[in-house]
């Protein structure tokens, strides 16, 4: 079973336990990178004996499987369906529904729910938390003009429409459900009183209990705030830095992967800064964009030992990412994780916004304190 780094733990855990052999590829990485997890099916397809790969992505069956899931809705609702919601993913579903649904009654109105960063509803296929829908190229499964709206939905939507479902409701939905079902409320709003929705849920929250569903995980990406309303926050420390700084500096000073070690410097030198993110893309960033860390100390380690490291490229120099903080976790997270880092990374949302470092918390506490 071949799946992308950002796959729950949990998922990963049961089919090993169902005794499958799991190969865990990079998200960040192209479509048709070596190490994406489309090319090493493909590998493993070609190189196994007697293997097969189902490839929902291009096979055929997969929408015209969907099609008889269509005429059972059609049926159970007898034909009073007036709008079609459901994410998508490799196309099957929302295609061979659709065209279904639009078979037996034209104006019955297919929506798409997709991922910020999708391509389905207008992204260039930059990464997203959620899984298991959206995409990063366009699959032939897709029929591009069978739904007449594909709305987008952020990973803060798609996160907490999930768990309130889950409160509210008594169902364990995972994160892609609550993608369709916070477009399908969308829907609803504009939609008449005699409208009848029909929203697919097509995941289990049991895959994401290390996930959406804890409160850790939540915070330390910025969905949720922790340590009680009378706490101060990371947002607030982040804010009273920028009050504070120098303006002409960006609110997240980066570099990429193909710089160079003596370009890294001059921006070090530019912005008065020891540590910078190493990113694949410009801001607004997501998580999976910050692939490294550049920091004054290692620079100088390695210069000392290689001089004629002025010329690598970042990516070769480069230590882990920084760890992290969510923008509503309690200032004193920040503070446990600074006594071990020189720095952190400051999530809102699931989208880097800023580094906080030592010298940013002290001076916040000392103005707490006056």
């Amino acid at each position: 079973f071949v799946c992308p780094d950002k796959v729950a733990s949990d998922k990963i855990a049961l089919l090993r336990a169902y005794g499958a052999e799991v190969i865990v590829c990079p998200t960040s990485v192209a479509p048709d990178h070596p190490d994406s997890y489309y090319s090493v099916s493909d590998r493993l397809a070609r190189e196994i004996p007697a293997a097969w790969k189902p490839d929902q992505y291009h096979n055929p069956d997969n929408p015209a499987a969907q099609e008889r899931t269509g005429a059972e809705i059609w049926e159970q609702t007898r034909g009073r369906i007036t709008h079609f919601v459901a994410g998508v993913g490799t196309g099957g579903t929302i295609t061979g529904v659709g065209r279904h649904l639009k078979a037996r009654n034209p104006s019955v109105q297919v929506i798409g729910a997709d991922p910020e960063g999708s391509v389905y509803s207008g992204g260039s296929g930059r990464p997203y938390l959620v899984e298991g829908i959206g995409e990063d190229f366009w699959p032939d499964a897709y029929d591009r003009e069978i739904a007449d709206e594909v709305i987008m939905v952020s990973d803060r939507d798609s996160f907490l429409t999930a768990r309130r479902v889950t409160r509210e409701k008594g169902i364990l939905v995972g994160g892609s459900s609550g993608t369709a079902i916070w477009a399908a409320l969308q829907v609803g709003q504009k939609a008449g009183h005699h409208a009848v929705i029909v929203v697919i849920i097509p995941d289990s929250g049991r895959g994401y209990l290390s996930k959406l569903y804890d409160d850790s995980w939540m915070a330390d990406h910025g969905f949720l705030r922790s340590g009680g309303s009378a706490a101060d926050t990371v947002s607030e420390l982040l804010a009273h830095k920028h009050r504070h700084g120098t303006p002409s500096i960006p609110p997240l000073v980066h570099v990429h992967p193909d710089e160079t070690v003596r370009q890294a410097i001059s921006i070090l030198r530019e912005y008065g800064v020891s540590q910078v993110p190493v990113v694949k893309a410009e801001p607004p960033l997501a998580l999976a964009e910050v692939v490294g860390t550049v920091t004054e100390h290692d620079l100088l380690v390695r210069l000392v030992s290689t001089p004629e490291s002025f010329d690598a490229r970042v990516d070769t120099v480069m230590t882990p990412p920084l760890p992290m903080v969510g923008t509503g976790e309690a200032v004193e997270v920040a503070a446990s994780r600074l006594a071990e880092n020189s720095a952190v990374l400051v999530v809102d949302g699931g989208h880097p916004t800023g580094i906080v470092t030592r010298s940013d918390l002290l001076d916040f506490l000392s103005g707490a304190a006056r």
